[in-house]
């Protein structure tokens, strides 16, 4: 192939297998990847520098257009049937201050576990019975567009149920917060914490405050 081609039409025909990959791959591609495509580094840093590769962070590169953030990715990748959960969900009601290292994703048991075999971002899934899956859904606005996401009375439900996965200085902020928001509905947390298994831990937590 290298003989047959010029320099420009070697770096065209580049440029395109790894344009295939980053598409094929969902929007970001390994660095490992790249290279085995036959493109070396020095190929790729010069891509860089040229604008026809971003890159996202070591060892990972995402075209133009699938350049995005953090929320962004997630909303390419999950933004179809995962709905955003636990901590996650938290930062978006704006009970967490800044942003949890991990994305937590709520997302059907019988979904393929491959999806979530991913470096970037990082994402903790809670693998869900499709009939627990879609109680308490609501919409948020997120990464520019409307994603699934736990009303605030099922997540401090789910908040409760796995408390031991949760870090002990979040879930103080969390249960605190959703006590201190006006909005709440605690008739709504009650019937939500009945269907959790969680009504004895509600009462007993933050019953006293509601």
């Amino acid at each position: 192939m290298e003989m047959l081609l010029s320099r420009d039409e070697k770096k065209q025909y580049q440029l395109e297998q790894i344009n295939d990959l980053v598409e094929k791959n969902g929007g970001l591609v390994k660095a490992s990847d790249i290279d085995a495509l036959g493109v070396d580094y020095r190929r790729v840093l010069k891509f860089v520098e040229e604008g026809y590769l971003i890159r996202v962070k070591s060892g990972y590169y995402t075209t133009k257009y699938f350049e995005c953030d953090e929320d962004q990715w997630i909303y390419k990748l999950f933004g179809e049937d995962g709905i955003l959960t636990m901590e996650s969900a938290l930062y978006v009601y704006g009970y967490l201050k800044d942003r949890p290292y991990k994305w937590s994703i709520a997302i059907n048991k019988n979904t393929s576990k491959s999806r979530f075999n991913i470096d970037y971002p990082i994402v903790e899934p809670y693998y869900t019975e499709p009939e627990v899956l879609e109680i308490g859904v609501t919409e948020a606005n997120f990464a520019g567009a409307k994603m699934k996401i736990y009303t605030k009375e099922r997540l401090i439900c789910d908040f409760l149920k796995y408390q031991e996965k949760v870090d002990r200085e979040d879930f103080k902020k969390g249960v605190w917060a959703y006590i201190m928001d006006e909005d709440k509905d605690v008739a709504k947390l009650m019937e939500y914490a009945k269907e959790r298994k969680v009504l004895k831990k509600v009462q007993s937590m933050i019953g006293v405050w509601l």
